[in-house]
């Protein structure tokens, strides 16, 4: 190997490690947050991480002016989504934790929340990614905000019935 591969190869990681010590901290709450997970118990939310840092390391040297972040954003959300969505996948299996301020949403729903709000991804551009119409991007979006914001509670208790007419 020549002189320049190396030093080509050495800057390449140089930057790569710098994009992760700058990333990796907001991708994985943003795996965790997909997830439902507990923050210190994530091991789908951190392999979903790893899987999202490697493909943009196989892909650096051909990103030419795109952003890594929106690469491996966009990698998280695809296979999280495919994951999610096939019967078999991985993450469909998994019960999200219970103490998660998301675990009442389905993966789906979890997914454009995520995307709209904590990214930032506007709704033209999640529908795409996720190859749904923006309209059906909007009503989740609109659901899933509704059911984080006003938790269905449990019905309290009646009080029993004395027998007493009132008056």
């Amino acid at each position: 190997m020549g002189d320049r591969q190396v030093a080509r190869d050495a800057r390449r990681a140089r930057e790569f490690e710098a994009f992760v010590a700058g990333a990796a901290g907001r991708l994985l709450h943003a795996a965790v947050l997909l997830t439902a997970e507990a923050p210190d118990a994530s091991p789908r939310a951190r392999r979903l991480l790893t899987l999202a840092l490697a493909h943009t390391y196989a892909r650096w040297d051909r990103l030419r002016g795109e952003d890594p972040y929106d690469c491996a954003r966009q990698y998280l959300a695809t296979r999280f989504a495919r994951t999610t969505w096939h019967r078999y996948g991985v993450f469909g299996r998994a019960r999200p934790d219970p103490r998660s301020p998301l675990a009442a949403l389905t993966p789906r729903e979890r997914l454009v929340l995520v995307l709209r709000f904590y990214e930032g991804v506007a709704e033209e551009q999640t529908a795409a990614l996720l190859g749904l119409p923006a309209e059906r991007v909007h009503t989740l979006c609109d659901r899933a905000t509704a059911d984080v914001l006003h938790p269905v509670r449990p019905a309290a208790p009646r009080a029993a019935h004395t027998g007493v007419a009132p008056s």
